[in-house]
């Protein structure tokens, strides 16, 4: 079958099956839906059976995260090169900055338009140690290279991404702004709250760049003030991601009193149900998934004013913003929550209203289709950019 047939392949490489289902099913069943036939690259793991039962062709690919290894990137962009030559897609979906990289590499001289979808801008872009910043450097300048190319598209889920994106190079007319990877609002309804003492829910790797430390130090304030306050972190350390805390010391966390760590649960719902505000002080994001999915479900939010934040959590409407790595902020947010259950009803309502209007899965699948259309109609015509 021909990439341009009435029934176009779409590719997306993804460094882990688990995240291709947590962060790009809504999108790749709108696309599916709309007659394209959806193949996923991935290291393929336990998610497997999952991927295929909804009808995409599976494809394993050596990715390591974290991994710095020469041959090991070779070995993956190999595969990518493999598949790609075997099933000629029409269009190439690249998810997260290691496939847009190596993906991308992998994809030189390649006539199918690609998407890079950049979801956050990561380590390399947020951490000030010398590594990042050398790091920051070489990436600016592949980005550059890669991202410029005819027929690609760089998605980005945030203004600032874009705005930072155009200050190391990239042309403003080959990005694309979709507002996060889409929430299932049917299934995620509003809920009430729980009873018993006020919880803070948390959902995410357990890293510093997500404010986990920031957070605890927040809820031993809030206990040492007198607040009967529970904390529940969802989520696992990440080894391969220099700012990841040691299972040892999430372990640690767990001996003090009023918190509770769930490691990584497949059912978000019972995180927010168990939970009457939601807090996430990342140091910066793309568009979270964890505060989309907590506003689908009607809670309010506390979070820090950084990109991605900020475009869920809004100040004083859908909840609170704090400065980065300010505990006694946190705390002082999470507390006028505490306090106020009519504070907690007014914005987690606002919160619900704003995701099913706007950064609903079927909104957000259906801009993404509209991307993808846009890109092959571009391509038939001649034109180079988006």
């Amino acid at each position: 079958m021909d990439s341009q047939s009435d029934t176009p392949r779409l590719l997306y490489v993804v460094n882990e099956d688990f995240a291709f289902l947590s962060h790009r099913l809504p999108m790749a069943r709108a696309a599916r839906d709309a007659g394209f036939n959806v193949h996923v690259a991935t290291r393929v793991g336990a998610k497997a059976d999952a991927i295929r039962a909804e009808g995409f062709e599976l494809h394993s690919i050596p990715f390591h995260r974290g991994s710095r290894s020469p041959f090991a990137a070779l070995a993956v962009m190999l595969a990518i090169r493999k598949i790609e030559n075997n099933i000629q897609p029409a269009i190439i979906h690249h998810v997260g900055l290691q496939s847009c990289v190596l993906g991308g590499l992998a994809a030189l001289g390649a006539r199918a338009p690609q998407v890079n979808a950049l979801t956050g801008l990561g380590y390399a872009f947020t951490g000030e140690a010398s590594r990042a910043r050398f790091l920051r450097s070489l990436m600016s300048v592949l980005l550059r290279f890669l991202l410029n190319r005819r027929h690609t598209v760089v998605l980005v889920q945030n203004p600032d991404d874009q705005s930072a994106l155009e200050r190391i190079g990239v042309r403003n007319n080959q990005i694309a702004l979709i507002s996060g990877s889409g929430v299932d609002t049917d299934m995620l309804r509003s809920m009430p709250e729980p009873d018993g003492a006020i919880t803070v829910g948390f959902a995410g790797r357990l890293l510093t760049d997500k404010g986990i430390r920031a957070l605890v130090a927040a809820h031993r304030l809030l206990r040492s003030g007198g607040l009967d306050v529970e904390l529940l972190i969802a989520g696992e350390p990440d080894p391969a991601n220099p700012a990841s805390v040691s299972f040892d010391e999430a372990k640690a966390w767990t001996n003090e009193p009023g918190i509770s760590w769930l490691g990584r649960i497949d059912d978000i719902a019972t995180l927010w149900q168990c939970s009457h505000i939601a807090a996430l002080p990342s140091h910066r994001e793309g568009l979270p998934k964890s505060l989309l999915e907590a506003a689908a479900c009607g809670r309010p939010m506390v979070a820090t004013d950084v990109p991605g934040c900020r475009e869920i959590t809004i100040h004083e409407r859908t909840g609170f913003l704090v400065p980065v790595e300010d505990p006694p902020a946190l705390a002082q947010a999470i507390r006028r929550l505490a306090e106020s259950q009519e504070l907690r009803h007014s914005f987690g309502k606002a919160a619900r209203d704003m995701v099913v209007a706007r950064m609903s899965a079927v909104a957000i699948g259906q801009q993404t289709v509209d991307l993808y259309r846009k890109l092959l109609s571009r391509q038939k015509q001649g034109i180079e950019v988006y």
